[in-house]
């Protein structure tokens, strides 16, 4: 009984001290991640070495601004402006592109069926008896005519490119480079600090990606095959089967 009253006058004190003014802390306040992708205090292209090497110009105001032009290209604002927009393009293209190159090779060392799963061959099977059939199914896509296909892309690419600078009926007066709206149905930029992040991940991938494609283009001429099976034959002879083995016997296949 003693342990239980003095249990319940401690619990008085606290009680009473609490009631004077003393107030509970308030969890710490997270801090943004923009402020190391953003801004003068970001993560730089050389690191903790890059004092004094970073136009003034870069201020940090945009994703995937690190500090580095040493070329002055970015030095004029609207030369700069126009960059970013084909950069950011080019960008999402080769995120497209690099998926849809390396997909077909993997489905087919898997078990699915293609008439021709490397990427700079496949094309080619519109000028076949019976034309081409996207995934190898008439169902889904059936090409023929390539005059036609080429007519479409070109429609259907300038409406959505047309749509994406312009506005259209589903948002008048949209960014053209984050449009959102109606080209974020997953709501994906609506948190603000969330976006911010996004658009660092996907410029950062995107530049990633623009090389990745160049290294699939210069394996094609250099070796005439899909970027699998050159991995898959690195991967079983590194020794023999790398680009040295190339450097010196280079015929374009």
């Amino acid at each position: 009984m003693a342990f239980a009253l003095a249990s319940r006058k401690s619990a008085s004190v606290v009680c009473a001290a609490t009631k004077k003014g003393t107030k509970a802390a308030k969890p710490a306040k997270v801090a943004s991640k923009g402020i190391e992708f953003y801004g003068p205090d970001r993560v730089k292209w050389l690191g903790p070495y890059s004092a004094g090497s970073t136009p003034e110009y870069l201020t940090g105001e945009f994703p995937g601004d690190y500090g580095w032009d040493t070329s002055g290209l970015s030095a004029d604002p609207a030369t700069f402006q126009r960059y970013r927009e084909l950069e950011l393009i080019h960008a999402r293209w080769a995120l497209l592109g690099a998926l849809g190159i390396v997909t077909p090779e993997l489905l087919a060392k898997n078990g699915v069926s293609f008439g021709e799963p490397v990427w700079f061959k496949a094309g080619a099977q519109i000028f076949q008896e019976g034309g081409l059939n996207y995934l190898g199914n008439p169902s889904l896509i059936h090409a023929q005519s390539i005059i036609a296909t080429l007519a479409f892309q070109v429609i259907v690419m300038g409406l959505a490119e047309g749509y994406r600078v312009n506005g259209g009926p589903a948002g008048e007066g949209l960014d053209p480079l984050y449009p959102g709206e109606a080209f974020d149905p997953l709501g994906l930029a609506d948190d603000p600090d969330s976006f911010a992040e996004l658009k660092v991940k996907e410029i950062k991938n995107g530049r990633l990606a623009m090389f990745s494609c160049f290294g699939f283009f210069v394996q094609a001429i250099v070796t005439g095959k899909g970027p699998i099976e050159n991995l898959t034959e690195h991967l079983s002879d590194p020794a023999s089967q790398n680009a040295f083995s190339f450097a010196t016997k280079f015929t374009p296949q």
